[in-house]
């Protein structure tokens, strides 16, 4: 029988840390005061059904949780009458038990804490109002059936029992912290979008309060992985994104019969780790990661999966069945306020490749627009590898009026600097939190870079790019930036092939996402932070890079770096005759944007302080860029952050902004175009 007992030993140490905390100051205390944590939800038992518990409440009436089916939501609240957090807990659960009791949820109070007296927990029940069953979990049933681990733990189910948050109530309390009011509050946010139909974008987190010592669950007593009952949930959060009517998938999993006919493809796929399609290795130390949009399944939910595979597959109940998942039809982010579209469909061959198709559209704004969401959508996502849309600013050309669907290379720099918003298998639709957002300036035109991988069946496609406006500007200004290396040389029959790329931080920078980006020789690829101390982080560590997936990695809780550090990337290419999708193991491969050629870009998503945008590169870095030809109009609009035409004195690279000052020659503050034009001299004298 499962155990479960009040952990005084550990409740001890952390009473005596905050003590030494207060004493002492911020250094010990730091590490206390970050709040709740982003948690893998399949590793929190996110998607999992509950048992159908007999509860017993501290009258002794009984209530099985099935009983409680017909309510819109579930909340199992975790709380005791001696935990100093669960305490403070106390009234907020209160209150939103009657605010939520009006629109159909119900809460239950479970009370995991066996030396908890009687007559407090009916003082507590009286004094704060609780109104739902107030139930005694001294053994842990129901804590190890949700996978409880504190004090202050709050899960949320449907009617179908399925778990769909679990974590803390929100952020304003904890060991060693308390706040006048919460910055995030994680339950109101999973029961709203619960109510309103929506997914919940934070559905696991760490929770504050005293640690349960929970033993593992007897396997003797667990219940038996059927598909009704534990596969369908699996399949729904990880599979049916792609495998489903409609979907990018060459199959659909919607039923148990697709399942079963596909069996044997799914155990190899899950056996080689294969499928769903994730990239990253785990973080050796928690600097950077998890990663928000991690797919990929956990260990128990891979081992019940194979296991089942392996059982005979069996069905089960179908009253066991979750609530079906649903998919919207039309655009993900809702109803764009504005819509570009390329206006002529682009025909796509059904045989062999084709070269990267360049499309560039007016995007009809006369004035400045900034952005909550943006998604971009092909009409023949069956064909699409990838889109990336780049703006092109009204100053770039110097004209507007332009045909709304004119091909176009020109000032074309390949998408190493950075993108606007893309499209790929992996990659969603960009829905940014409050206080975020992109900016999209008055006159600009939109390009879209796509690439088209034919299937056998000659069709045609037509992009669109959608978005969602904001009123005002937001407080931080998300802008995206390549870490590139154009001077590619990789060695013929070489399966190891090193590249590296750096980007200097002129000033703090908050790293959001990455997105690297090579082509058929790509191997594996790394993100590594060095801060100006010389201490070196690893951001994101991808070992086994696919072509065949554009994924992003979306971090959980993002990282600031300190001004003055630098950001390198290493990647690994395989051009031996050992890599299957080698076009040519004897050739020297350069940079190019076919697939036959390669690229090396290491895009990162990032906002800083104060607003500004377009990361500089390094003075090297332009150097090497006037170097290769590329004109002194791109390198201008690269250090230009405002889009005012204009370099200020902060625009200029850090470690040459003193000099190139200097080219100043109307002593206006600023640089324009026309006085840049010295900056190709400067750097050959230099």
């Amino acid at each position: 029988m499962n155990r479960l007992k009040y952990p005084i030993r550990v409740f001890l140490l952390v009473c005596l840390a905050n003590c030494l905390a207060t004493a002492f100051g911020a250094d010990l205390e730091r590490p206390l005061r970050e709040g709740p944590t982003w948690i893998k939800p399949s590793e929190h038992f996110v998607g999992r059904m509950v048992p159908d518990l007999e509860l017993s409440d501290i009258d002794g009436n009984r209530l099985l949780l099935s009983e409680l089916s017909d309510k819109a939501a579930i909340v199992l609240a975790f709380t005791n009458t001696s935990c100093p957090i669960c305490k403070k807990y106390a009234p907020t659960l209160a209150a939103l038990e009657k605010a939520y009791s009006e629109r159909d949820v119900a809460f239950v109070f479970i009370n995991p804490t066996s030396s908890d007296k009687p007559e407090a927990i009916r003082q507590a029940i009286q004094s704060h109002g609780f109104k739902g069953r107030y139930v005694a979990d001294s053994k842990g049933t129901i804590a190890s059936a949700v996978g409880a681990t504190h004090t202050t733990d709050v899960v949320v189910l449907d009617s179908q029992r399925t778990i769909l948050y679990r974590g803390a109530v929100d952020d304003q309390y904890g060991f060693g912290y308390s706040l006048d009011s919460p910055r995030k509050s994680y339950l109101i946010e999973a029961l709203e979008a619960k109510l309103s139909g929506k997914s919940i974008e934070t559905p696991a987190t760490s929770a504050p309060g005293c640690p349960l010592d929970l033993q593992p669950i007897d396997e003797a007593n667990e219940v038996e992985v059927t598909y009704h009952n534990r596969i369908s949930r699996i399949v729904q959060a990880s599979c049916l994104e792609c495998h489903r009517e409609g979907g990018v998938a060459p199959f659909s999993l919607e039923t148990y019969h697709d399942l079963v006919g596909q069996s044997g493809a799914i155990r190899r796929v899950l056996e080689e780790d294969i499928m769903p399609p994730w990239f990253a290795a785990k973080p050796k130390v928690d600097y950077a990661g998890p990663f928000a949009n991690d797919c990929s399944l956990s260990q128990s939910d891979k081992g019940d999966f194979l296991a089942w595979l392996k059982s005979g597959k069996p069905e089960g109940m179908e009253k066991d069945a979750p609530i079906p998942r649903t998919f919207h039809d039309g655009w993900q982010i809702g109803r764009p306020d504005k819509i570009v579209r390329v206006e002529t469909p682009i025909a796509v061959k059904a045989t062999g490749t084709m070269p990267y198709q360049n499309v560039t559209v007016e995007s009809g704004l006369t004035e400045t627009k900034y952005l909550k969401a943006i998604e971009v959508r092909p009409s023949a996502r069956e064909v699409v590898h990838h889109i990336l849309v780049f703006v092109v600013p009204e100053s770039a050309s110097g004209r507007r009026g332009r045909s709304a669907a004119a091909e176009s290379n020109e000032d074309d720099d390949e998408g190493t600097n950075g993108f606007f918003a893309a499209y790929a298998p992996g990659y969603d639709a960009l829905v940014f939190n409050d206080g975020f957002g992109k900016v999209l300036p008055a006159g600009s035109r939109l390009k879209f870079q796509i690439h088209y991988t034919p299937n056998g069946t000659a069709t045609q496609d037509q992009p669109e790019i959608g978005m969602i406006f904001l009123d005002e500007k937001p407080e931080h200004l998300v802008d995206v930036v390549g870490v590139t290396q154009r001077r590619l040389a990789i060695a013929p029959n070489d399966p190891n092939f090193k590249v590296i790329a750096s980007q200097a931080v002129p000033k703090e920078a908050t790293i959001l996402a990455f997105f690297p980006h090579m082509h058929l020789r790509g191997k594996s690829f790394r993100y590594e932070a060095i801060l100006p101390n010389g201490q070196e982080h690893v951001l994101l560590d991808v070992p086994r890079y696919d072509f065949n997936w554009q994924l992003s990695y979306r971090l959980a809780n993002p990282v600031t770096l300190p001004a003055g550090s630098t950001i390198r990337a290493v990647a690994h290419y395989d051009n031996s005759s050992a890599n299957p999708a080698n076009p040519d193991p004897n050739k020297t491969v350069h940079w190019g944007i076919q697939t036959e050629d390669e690229m090396m870009i290491g895009y990162i998503e990032y906002h800083m302080d104060d607003d500004s945008l377009g990361m500089q590169r390094s003075f090297e870095g332009i150097r090497e860029q006037l170097g290769t030809g590329k004109g002194l109009e791109l390198i201008f609009r690269r250090l230009d952050a405002s889009g005012d035409g204009k370099l200020s004195k902060d625009e200029l690279p850090e470690a040459q902004k003193d000099r190139l000052i200097r080219l100043d020659k109307n002593d206006d503050g600023v640089i324009s175009l026309d006085e840049a034009k010295a900056i190709r001299e400067f750097l050959r004298r230099n």
